[in-house]
């Protein structure tokens, strides 16, 4: 709203604004988004937890005999709505609010915060512990995967653009190339594409195209690839709000763990959306995706202004409102910016978290049925849970997986050169 606000009373009356011209940077915007996400969180988070205590909208704890759980009954639950809050409203301040990446991960934040709403309306108003059914979860998961893929794929303003050499423009068809100028005015000639390529990690080719996946079976394989890209993009929503909401399970791991994601990403849009560093480190230059850094700045803001309430002892919980949307926009994001591959690295601890729960039912399962007796590989998952029934203290638990989850974003981020 403010980025259309100053370039009308700059551009259209023509007035002079002290300042005004600080609006038409991204970067400006971004730390701005991020600021205003943490001054609401800060004002309104107490407001929030005191409303959701009048409203008795508190956390059913289930006895796991774990140290400091029954002190956690009746913490107020559903604070991921003041996340939400805290990423929407600053988007909506300084984005481009007609960006299509920005509208998608608009789009994104309502739907799964939706889902997650509901499931937390069935828990604690229904009293209901199941919540929202599971079928029904995974039907608004695929949606939102419909609908990222489909705009992905088929969206006229979503493509990538590639720079070529003056000497090989007239081996391209002449439609397909522009010519840009960067901030320091040098020419660059960029190829459009528009195929469904993501990045491949440590390889120096460093893109790959899924419609290659279908090439021996057609020779239409390139306009037919959305039957494979669309199904994947389902995949990895699904698994990476699964995993986010898996982790939410002891104060601060997953708000903070998620900041930390949304600070590597942040890096990621910033790079491939400047044409300048998408050419020195030879990334795919992606147009217009730089204005998801002010929608990423919000997010990081939101989720630190969070952890003031919800770090050891939680004052309020994110619940399913928070974690699944959580999970759901890093894997939006990841996906938009065409990092998905690099999405085990990144959200690795969401992905340790996961495989814990996997493989803790599996063996269990599988021993029930082969010797009479289900045995555990881990004394209870997921795995924070492990280390808590080992005796470790749960702020300890989250500072250790913080600092794996910084260590796996700086790994992602040297992907950017090390290949």
């Amino acid at each position: 709203m403010f980025y259309y606000l100053f370039d009308f009373l700059q551009n259209k009356l023509h007035l002079n604004i002290p300042g005004g011209g600080l609006f038409q940077f991204i970067s400006f915007r971004s730390v701005a988004a991020m600021v205003v996400s943490l001054i609401i969180s800060l004002i309104y988070g107490k407001k929030v937890i005191n409303y959701l205590l009048k409203k008795q909208v508190g956390e059913t704890v289930r006895d796991l005999g774990l140290d400091g759980q029954k002190q956690k009954q009746g913490t107020p639950t559903m604070g991921g709505i003041l996340i939400i809050g805290c990423i929407l409203i600053p988007t909506l301040l300084f984005a481009k609010i007609d960006n299509i990446y920005v509208i998608l991960m608009i789009v994104s934040t309502i739907w799964l915060a939706t889902i997650g709403f509901l499931d937390d309306y069935i828990k604690v108003f229904k009293k209901n512990k199941e919540g929202l059914q599971g079928r029904f979860k995974i039907i608004g998961q695929v949606g939102l995967g419909i609908i990222i893929g489909s705009t992905l794929f088929f969206n006229e303003s979503v493509v990538m653009k590639k720079e070529i050499p003056a000497s090989a423009i007239s081996q391209y068809d002449a439609s397909k190339i522009s010519q840009v100028n960067d901030h320091n005015g040098e020419m660059h000639y960029m190829l459009e594409q528009k195929i469904p390529v993501t990045t491949l990690p440590f390889i120096k080719t460093h893109e790959f195209n899924y419609a290659k996946l279908l090439m021996f079976f057609t020779d239409n394989y390139q306009k037919l690839a959305w039957l494979i890209y669309i199904p994947i993009v389902i995949f990895i929503i699904t698994a990476v709000s699964n995993g986010a909401n898996l982790t939410d399970g002891i104060d601060g791991l997953a708000a903070g763990t998620s900041a930390i994601i949304g600070g590597t990403l942040a890096i990621f849009a910033y790079v491939s959306g400047n044409i300048i560093f998408a050419n020195y480190l030879g990334v795919m230059y992606i147009p217009n995706l730089g204005e998801l850094t002010i929608y990423i700045a919000a997010f990081i803001g939101a989720c630190i202004g969070f952890i003031w309430y919800n770090a050891y002892p939680a004052q309020v919980f994110m619940g399913d409102t928070g974690s699944l949307a959580l999970g759901g926009i890093i894997a939006a994001l990841a996906i938009i910016i065409r990092k998905e591959l690099l999405i085990p690295i990144f959200c690795g601890v969401f992905l340790i978290e996961n495989l814990s729960v996997m493989i803790q039912v599996s063996y269990f399962k599988y021993t029930k049925k082969k010797y009479g007796e289900g045995r555990r590989v881990f004394l209870m998952s997921p795995l924070h849970h492990h280390y808590q029934k080992q005796g470790l203290h749960e702020s300890k638990i989250v500072s250790r997986f913080w600092i794996v989850g910084i260590l796996l974003a700086v790994l992602s981020i040297a992907t950017l050169k090390l290949r």
